[in-house]
């Protein structure tokens, strides 16, 4: 079996770390609405892999996590007046009832990033004690980007190319950064916002350290497989690299997998545009298997261009 490694530009021999098992991590959704017919790409895709590794008589420890604290999710229930637990656990329920509609396989285990808090502090507990990390004033901890060499190996950027665009980078209230490039693995908590006590200040943590973690618990400081979508490379997936790696001290990730962007009419989809699909609006017009065909019918590293034609074609 071959695989084409976003992390070296070429397709590989895919070699598992034990034999006849992959361990598998997939970044699953934030869950702050219906999830929408870009997010259902991936996981099609991923599924179709993870189905074909199993017919091949691999065992597969897939794990896909939900981001159940974010910003969006905490407006969102700020706009509802209810906690923002009550907004998550509503759509990991509703998003559960897709995927099953589309026949996607329940993952081994779906971690929930506000469960794993625990694990997150004592990973950031250890990037500070490595150097790796630093608190600011104001509690905040950011991750010392120029303290991990590798930084920039799966998207191929440059530091200091990066580094040129500084003022880009620097948002407002970020000035406390040693580096631009620094990334916030804990913040301070704001006014109505969920928050966990922490060693710092009483906050919640970032978004790239979760992955880090969960990988970890569940599949092991290194795994044979990472997947998303093309957008997570850089800075996410980028970034739990550097996590990962500077307290491990060895490979994260043997294979990294990426697919590309799905398109409305050749349009990126947006609210904005009119031209917003969840998986709900598609399958009360198209059967599952339709749908699942019609994200098969290009290859995953190339541009999905969904329409009410080719789904037609679909059938």
């Amino acid at each position: 079996m071959q695989i084409f490694n976003t992390m070296s530009g070429k397709i590989e021999d895919f070699v598992p770390i034990e034999e006849n098992k992959v361990r598998m991590y997939v970044c699953g959704p934030t869950v702050y609405n219906l999830i929408h017919i870009g997010n259902a790409r991936p996981m099609i895709f991923f599924d179709t892999v993870r189905r074909y590794f199993m017919y091949s008589g691999y065992e597969v420890n897939y794990v896909s996590n939900f981001t159940d604290v974010d910003d969006k999710i905490i407006k969102a229930a700020n706009e509802e007046h209810v906690d923002a637990s009550v907004i998550s656990q509503r759509y990991i329920e509703e998003c559960k009832k897709d995927m099953k509609a589309m026949n996607i396989l329940p993952a081994t285990k779906h971690p929930l990033a506000t469960e794993e808090i625990d694990g997150m502090i004592a990973m950031i507990e250890e990037l500070i004690a490595g150097g790796h990390a630093y608190v600011a004033k104001d509690g905040t901890v950011y991750f010392r980007t120029r303290s991990f060499e590798g930084y920039g190996k799966l998207s191929h950027k440059n530091l200091d190319d990066l580094r040129s665009g500084e003022r880009a980078l620097k948002v407002s209230g970020e000035e406390q950064k040693e580096d631009p490039l620094d990334f916030v693995l804990w913040k301070p908590k704001k006014e109505g916002e969920p928050f966990w006590k922490s060693p710092w200040c009483d906050g919640r943590p970032g978004w790239h350290i979760e992955c880090s973690v969960m990988s970890k618990r569940y599949l092991g400081e290194e795994i044979d497989i990472h997947g998303g979508g093309e957008d997570l490379v850089f800075p996410h997936h980028e970034n739990e690299i550097a996590q990962s790696e500077s307290c491990s001290h060895h490979l994260f990730a043997r294979y990294w997998m990426h697919n590309a962007f799905l398109n409305i009419d050749n349009r990126k989809m947006s609210k904005s545009l009119g031209n917003f699909f969840t998986v709900r609006d598609i399958l009360q017009k198209y059967d599952p298997q339709v749908l699942r065909l019609f994200m098969l019918s290009a290859h995953y590293r190339s541009p999905l261009n969904f329409s009410d034609k080719l789904m037609e074609s679909a059938k």
